[in-house]
């Protein structure tokens, strides 16, 4: 690099590939597609200035946020052109920024291993870091970062109830694939009824990618709250339906062959539990079907007999 002073840095292509971080083969590359401005011709060499560091550090963090070079070339253009990229650097930054509140955590390995049983089991760590529950700590064989606490706790919880590793990594290998469906889905949905109309300029105008991106963080939290509203009465529903289910069978299995499990309201067998538990449900409910049984019986016999005394009665 030359130049003292107010004179503006030049850079060879070396010192321009040493700066930015680039190889000058990339440097090169960039320039071919138009990625770059000319450089000066000097003699047998060319002459890059601030300006085309500044472009190197532009084209790395956009293709940080998942850019194609397609795309970047297109955004750098509308740049050039005067509209700005400030609303869609902000509509980038909204979109690539956290969609949780949560706070990613660290744990040792000491501690992973006594929150599942002591044991210490490597398969189950490998699978845990390929699902990326878990993520390794560059230089250190003992830590690991935990993107989401929460998920991690759930597998802590689900283990000490019995449920085996395998068992655990699977279901969420299934729910994820679920889950990324969901996601899938509201995407386009709210893409062709929120979104189509910002999608009419590439890039979008520096004032409709403000908007969008005004609008991602209003949006954000819906797609996790329906699914939470959905799942908790899907979780209701089934709950419901398997209790009465094995309750059913349980009774079955006590019972003469003859009897057959009966579904009944959740109020009313949330109502009988609170009365007598869990344990009780279903003897309380079929002393109780017994007995109005016995009444309606009881019931019966005593109108019959008073019908025929009526009928005695009469000469």
């Amino acid at each position: 690099m030359t130049g003292a002073g107010a004179k503006a840095a030049e850079y060879r292509i070396e010192d321009l590939a040493h700066a930015s971080g680039a190889t000058v083969r990339t440097i090169r590359a960039y320039q071919d597609r138009g990625l770059l401005p000319t450089p000066e011709r000097r003699g047998r060499a060319n002459v890059y200035r601030e300006t085309h560091l500044a472009r190197l550090r532009q084209i790395a963090d956009l293709l940080d946020r998942g850019y194609t070079l397609a795309s970047i070339k297109e955004l750098l253009e509308a740049w050039d052109a005067g509209r700005g990229l400030g609303g869609v650097l902000g509509l980038v930054a909204e979109v690539h920024g956290p969609w949780t509140d949560e706070e990613a955590g660290r744990i040792s390995r000491r501690e992973l291993d006594a929150r599942f049983g002591g044991r210490r089991d490597d398969e189950a760590i490998a699978e845990a870091v390929e699902l990326g529950v878990l993520e390794r700590v560059p230089g250190r064989d003992d830590e690991f970062l935990v993107p989401s606490p929460q998920e991690l706790t759930v597998a802590v919880e689900l283990y000490g109830a019995g449920v085996p590793l395998s068992a655990i990594s699977g279901h969420l290998r299934e729910l994820r694939g679920q889950v990324e469906h969901i996601a899938s889905r509201f995407l386009e949905f709210t893409t062709e009824h929120v979104f189509a109309r910002y999608l009419g300029h590439r890039p979008p105008t520096d004032s409709d990618a403000a908007e969008a991106a005004s609008l991602v963080r209003r949006l954000r939290p819906l797609a996790q709250q329906t699914v939470d509203a959905e799942l908790a009465r899907a979780m209701w529903t089934f709950a419901t339906r398997h209790l009465h289910h094995h309750l059913g069978e349980e009774r079955s299995a006590i019972a003469e062959n003859s009897t057959r499990p009966v579904l009944l309201p959740a109020r009313t067998t949330q109502a009988v539990q609170n009365l007598v538990g869990a344990e009780g449900l279903a003897d309380f409910v079929a002393a109780a079907t017994e007995r109005e049984l016995q009444a309606r019986t009881l019931d019966h016999l005593m109108a019959s007999h008073a019908k025929e005394n009526k009928i005695d009665e009469h000469p």
